[in-house]
C-alpha cells in the first residue's frame, strides 16, 4: 500500500526518536520483506548455526532446532514491527509506556549493548571476508566498512530501505547457487540424518541461539516500519515481516550447519565459505564472500541507525533534548566509533564467544518482548497518547513500576535455566543434563505479571487523551521540520 502524495524529504534523514507525521508517510508494505530477508540472510546468521554440531548434535536435529528456534523466535519480533505504522515511532522509545520515561533506560543500556556488540562481530567478519578475496590490511577494511556503513547509516531509512530490494534480488541469484553447490557437492559424515541421533543438549543449545537471536531483531523492527501509513493492517505487516525474516534466517542458518557438519573440526566461517564456493567453480568462493560483505555493510549500517535511535531516547531521559539532524549525526557518529574502537581492538576469544553473547542477548530482551506485546497487544490494545511519550511528567510517569517489576521478575525465574557454555549453568539447567529452556519460562512470567499489575490501568482515559492531543502532535512534527516557524 503506498501513501499520501506528499513527496519524500531528499538528502539525509531528518527525523530519529520524534513522531512521523501523517503526511510523510511513504513506501510499501512488501518493502518490509526484502529488508528483513537480507537483514537475517548474511553470513553472521550463518555462524548462529553452528552451535548444535559444534557442541555434538548430528545435522538432522541441528536443522530440526533451526527451523523450530526460527518459527518461534521470529514470531515476537514480527508482531514489533506492526507497532511503527500505528504509532509512527521508532522502537525502543515505545518502552516509555510499560517502563517509565527513566525507566526505560534499563532496558535501553541493553539494547545499545547489543548494537556494539553485533556491530563489532559483523565487522571483523566484513574485513576476514575483504582480508581473504581483496586482501590488504584487515584492520584497513574494518575501517573501511565502518565509514561506509556510516554513510548509509547517515543517510538513512529510505535508503536502507532501496539497499536491502537491491541486495535481495542479488542473493537470490548468488546464495541459489551456493546454496544448490553445498547440497550437491558437499559430503557429509555418517550418521548425519539420523534421527535416531537425537540428544536434549545440543538441540536445545541450537534452538536457544536461534530463537534468541530472531527475538535480538525485536529492537529494530518498528525503526523501519514507521514511516507507513497507520491503515495498513497490523496482519499485514506483521506477515511481510515474519516471512522475510524467517526464511532469510533459516535459510543461512541451515546453510551454517551444512558446512559446519561438512567440513568438521576444521570449520572456520571464511575460509569454509570460500572452500565450498570453490567446489562450485572455481573462483566463485570469492564472489560469494564479495557479496557477504555488501550485505553485513548493510547490517552494520542498521545497527548503527538503530542504535543513534536508542542513545538519543536515552539521553532525552536525562536531559531534554531536541531530536534535530545535528542530534542525529552526533549520535550516528559516536556509534560508529564505539564500532570501530570495539572491532579494532576485539580479540579471537570474542569470537569464540559470540555464542554466549547471543545468549545473553536472549536473556536479557526475552522479558522485554513479553512485557512491551503484553502492553500494546492486550492492555492497551495499540492505544497510546503518542504526545505523552514524550512528557516527562505526563501520564506514563517516570518510573514504570508496573514494567520494571515483572521484567525483573522475569529474568529472575530465568536465572536457574540459563546455560551458558562454560561462564554459567543453573541448577535447573544442570538437572537438565545441561539443557536451556529459560525462553519458556521467562515469557509467560514476564507478560503474565504485567497483565496482573496493569488491570487497573484507564486505557479508554488514555485513549481519549491521545484523540485531543492527535492534532497538536501533527502541528509538533512539523515544528521540527520548520524550526523557524516557532517552538
Amino acid at each position: 500500500m503506498s501513501t499520501s502524495a506528499e513527496p519524500r524529504v531528499s538528502g539525509l534523514e531528518v527525523r530519529s526518536i520524534d513522531y512521523v507525521p501523517l503526511d510523510e508517510r511513504h513506501g510499501k508494505l512488501w518493502h518490509l520483506g526484502p529488508l528483513w530477508f537480507m537483514s537475517n540472510a548474511t553470513i553472521a546468521t550463518l555462524a548462529v548455526g553452528l552451535i548444535s554440531i559444534t557442541e555434538g548434535g548430528n545435522l538432522i536435529w541441528s536443522l530440526l532446532a533451526i527451523v523450530a528456534g526460527t518459527v518461534i523466535g521470529t514470531f515476537f519480533m514480527a508482531f514489533h514491527s506492526a507497532q511503527g505504522p500505528q504509532l509512527g515511532l521508532p522502537q525502543m522509545i515505545q518502552s516509555r509506556p510499560q517502563f517509565g520515561y527513566v525507566g526505560a533506560l534499563l532496558v535501553w543500556l541493553f539494547a545499545y549493548v547489543q548494537y556494539a556488540g553485533f556491530n563489532v562481530f559483523n565487522t571483523i567478519l566484513t574485513a576476514d571476508a575483504l582480508h581473504t578475496t581483496v586482501h590488504g590490511s584487515v584492520k584497513l577494511w574494518v575501517v573501511v566498512v565502518t565509514v561506509v556503513a556510516l554513510v548509509i547509516a547517515l543517510v538513512g531509512y529510505d535508503v536502507i530501505h532501496k539497499a536491502e530490494q537491491i541486495l535481495t534480488y542479488a542473493f537470490l541469484v548468488i546464495f541459489g547457487v551456493f546454496t544448490v553447490g553445498v547440497l550437491v557437492y558437499l559430503h557429509y559424515p555418517a550418521g548425519s540424518f539420523d534421527l535416531g541421533g537425537f540428544q536434549w543438549t545440543p538441540f536445545l543449545a541450537q534452538f536457544g541461539v536461534v530463537a534468541g537471536y530472531q527475538i535480538s531483531w525485536a529492537i529494530y523492527v518498528s525503526d523501519y516500519s514507521r514511516y507507513l501509513p497507520p491503515n495498513v493492517t497490523v496482519r499485514k505487516t506483521f506477515y511481510w515481516t515474519y516471512f522475510g525474516s524467517a526464511l532469510g534466517g533459516i535459510w543461512l542458518m541451515v546453510l551454517g550447519a551444512l558446512l559446519a557438519a561438512w567440513a568438521g573440526k576444521n570449520f572456520e566461517t571464511i575460509a569454509s565459505i570460500n572452500a565450498a564456493g570453490d567446489k562450485v567453480f572455481s573462483g566463485f568462493g570469492a564472489i560469494v564472500l564479495l557479496f557477504a560483505a555488501l550485505g553485513l555493510i548493510s547490517v552494520t549500517a542498521l545497527n548503527m541507525y538503530g542504535g543513534s535511535l536508542t542513545l538519543i531516547s536515552a539521553i532525552d531521559s536525562v536531559r531534554r533534548v531536541r531530536p534535530t539532524l545535528g542530534v542525529r549525526l552526533l549520535t550516528i557518529g559516536f556509534t560508529a566509533a564505539l564500532s570501530l574502537v570495539g572491532a579494532l581492538a576485539a580479540t579471537a576469544n570474542f569470537l569464540e564467544n559470540f555464542n554466549n553473547f547471543l545468549l545473553l542477548v536472549l536473556y536479557l530482551f526475552i522479558p522485554w518482548t513479553a512485557v512491551n506485546l503484553m502492553d500494546y497487544y492486550v492492555v492497551r490494545r495499540g492505544h497510546y497518547a503518542v504526545a505523552e511519550i514524550f512528557n516527562p511528567h505526563g501520564i506514563y510517569g517516570r518510573w514504570g513500576w508496573h514494567g520494571i517489576i515483572s521484567y525483573l521478575v522475569g529474568f529472575a525465574v530465568m536465572i536457574p535455566f540459563f546455560s551458558v557454555g562454560t561462564l554459567y549453568t543453573g541448577p535447573a539447567a544442570t538437572a537438565l543434563g545441561g539443557a536451556d529452556i529459560s525462553l519458556f519460562i521467562g515469557l509467560p512470567v514476564s507478560a503474565g505479571l504485567y497483565w496482573w499489575l496493569t488491570r487497573s490501568i484507564d486505557v479508554e482515559a488514555e485513549a481519549a487523551l491521545a484523540e485531543e492531543e492527535a492534532e497538536a502532535l501533527e502541528q509538533a512534527a512539523h515544528r521540527h521540520l520548520e524550526p523557524d516557524a516557532g517552538a
